[in-house]
């Protein structure tokens, strides 16, 4: 056996070299040429009236070039590199241009909430190792914006030399494998703040992440104000502090359209909703009942879904908060319906018997109501996958989109009824997952969703595992997720962040690398460019976990700055 130093040259000396961008892009061209950036560098805009969310992002790109400071990821960073910098050409300027009509370009912010079938995130990068000027030319300023996000991640830096050493470098056509790379963030089993979730989006720019599904109530608290419903956050909230204005709503919409990102709300209905108790106790069932018998997880409540006036209540509810949302979609939820609690409810068996209706009858109607309200409003409704394989909702219209988190096994099963889907499965995305059980009493500390998801095992995921060929275009992409039961501003960064990035890859490169070869099956090649992102991450406020293998502590100047 090779002692473990020699081995891992060996291993390193394999990977082929590489970009330090991620996503990579799905293919592209490039050389071996050092090519530095200008000290006066600058990107400017071939058209005229450029938007303002756009002038912006050029603004944070020349920051982010001067700021991040990456070294490369190998011995003595870029001391080999500096020899050439004195006969390298210079850069002095990036142009952005629109390939269609330019005579009245949109707003990024309002690219990036366009349906997702009509969303154009494609560009074209070049960069001569002349020093001529180089080129992101796209159809849409979103697309101008993934372009910048990859140019910025070009560039790394030595003894103050701003430089890449692999010019000219030729983009062709980079777009998105799938519509929808999301991640989601539950900010109601613990607060986050404005501030909190702002950072959250700037890592998710940086790898091309376009959905910020915000689940942003339960029954554990309901931190979202509503004009029109003040009571629920006034008892719902879990302080005066620990809640979002409408201001603070809008807030998060424009930073996160500015940076091409999409807000999916998700309020989650009949179930995921004992808070609402707080303040209209007649609208839940086992409302502060035995939470082991009735809940999965403390506190025990539910929606009175029979009840026509609780319907319409929460129809009004979601309709209060989606139309003051630019996004095309809506969450409803529909997960973990405790039908224990509502056989044990006695007004609610009372509603069912006096209209001859079963339960998922009932929720039939209840979810006809929520949705029909929606969908006056132009928006597309998003539930969980037990609406459509374990309650049969017959009200469901075809283009509702559904989430599979229970496993993604449940994935075939959902496009096969026709329904277009979004991977969430807990078996590779579950971000909280390996902690333990968070209910208590469980001393072997192996909870239903362990062990620990790595980055590694949410890279290899198939988007089209089980998935005939007829039924690919059911498939939008996927995100990964984070529930808060054990997580808060604390870990937030660290929990997520790189990991999250993976799946971005998984969903905007595909299943192939630009090389040819298998995603799956280059992990290795994967693992620098990823300690590259995170480290930029870190240089950008984001404290991202350290990559660490044992080994790092033996060759240090292969894993770190």
């Amino acid at each position: 056996m090779l002692p473990l130093i020699t081995t891992l040259v060996l291993v390193f000396a394999t990977i082929p070299r590489c970009f330090s961008i991620w996503p990579i892009p799905r293919s592209f061209k490039s050389g071996n040429q050092i090519l530095k950036l200008s000290n006066s560098f600058d990107i400017s805009i071939n058209f005229t009236d450029p938007p303002q969310d756009l002038l912006d992002a050029v603004t944070r790109t020349m920051a982010f070039i001067q700021t991040d400071q990456l070294g490369r990821l190998t011995v003595g960073r870029g001391s080999s590199d500096s020899d050439a910098f004195g006969s390298a050409q210079i850069l002095n300027r990036l142009m952005l241009t629109l390939e269609l009509d330019a005579s009245a370009p949109q707003p990024i912010a309002t690219e990036a909430v366009a349906a997702l079938d009509a969303r154009d995130e494609s560009y074209s990068l070049s960069v001569q190792s002349d020093g001529s000027t180089g080129v992101v030319s796209a159809n849409t300023t979103l697309g101008l914006l993934r372009g910048l996000s990859t140019f910025e991640q070009l560039w790394y830096t030595y003894n103050g030399t701003i430089y890449t050493n692999y010019a000219p470098v030729t983009i062709i056509n980079d777009s998105p494998a799938y519509s929808f790379r999301g991640f989601m963030l539950d900010t109601a089993r613990n607060f986050f703040s404005v501030s909190d979730i702002k950072r959250t989006l700037d890592a998710m720019y940086l790898v091309k992440i376009n959905t910020f599904h915000w689940h942003i109530t339960d029954s554990q608290s309901w931190p979202i104000q509503i004009d029109k419903f003040p009571e629920l956050a006034q008892a719902g909230a879990y302080s005066a502090n620990q809640s979002f204005t409408p201001e603070d709503i809008q807030d998060v919409v424009s930073y996160a359209g500015e940076r091409g990102i999409d807000v999916l709300v998700e309020i989650d209905t009949p179930g995921h909703t004992a808070i609402i108790g707080a303040s209209h106790p007649d609208y839940v069932a086992c409302y502060l009942s035995d939470w082991v018998t009735f809940a999965g997880e403390p506190p025990a409540g539910q929606l009175r879904l029979a009840d026509a006036a609780v319907a319409n209540f929460t129809a009004e509810v979601l309709a209060a908060v989606a139309k003051t949302l630019p996004s095309t979609i809506f969450s409803t939820g529909g997960d973990e319906v405790d039908t224990a609690c509502y056989a044990a409810d006695g007004p609610t068996q009372t509603m069912l018997n006096e209209t001859g209706r079963t339960l998922f009858e009932a929720l039939d109607d209840f979810t006809a109501t929520t949705h029909g309200t929606l969908h006056a409003l132009g928006k597309t409704a998003v539930v969980w996958e037990e609406m459509v394989l374990e309650y049969n909702t017959t009200t469901l219209r075809n283009d509702t989109i559904v989430m599979v988190w229970i496993s993604s096994d449940d994935a075939a099963a959902v496009v096969q009824k026709g329904y277009r889907i979004v991977h969430a499965p807990s078996n590779y995305f579950y971000l909280d997952c390996g902690a333990g059980e968070p209910l208590g009493n469980d001393p072997t500390g192996n909870s239903w969703c362990d062990p620990f998801k790595t980055w590694q095992e949410s890279y290899t995921f198939d988007p089209l595992a089980n998935i005939s060929s007829d039924q690919v275009s059911l498939v939008l992409g996927g995100e990964q997720l984070l529930w808060t039961e054990q997580s808060g501003p604390e870990n937030l960064d660290s929990i997520v962040w790189p990991r999250a990035a993976s799946s971005a890859e998984v969903f905007w490169t595909g299943d192939t690398l630009p090389d040819g070869f298998d995603r799956v099956g280059n992990i290795s090649e994967a693992l620098p460019r990823l300690h590259d992102v995170r480290y930029r991450m870190v240089q950008r406020g984001i404290q991202a976990i350290r990559l660490q293998p044992e080994w790092c502590a033996l060759r240090p100047q292969v894993c770190d700055a």
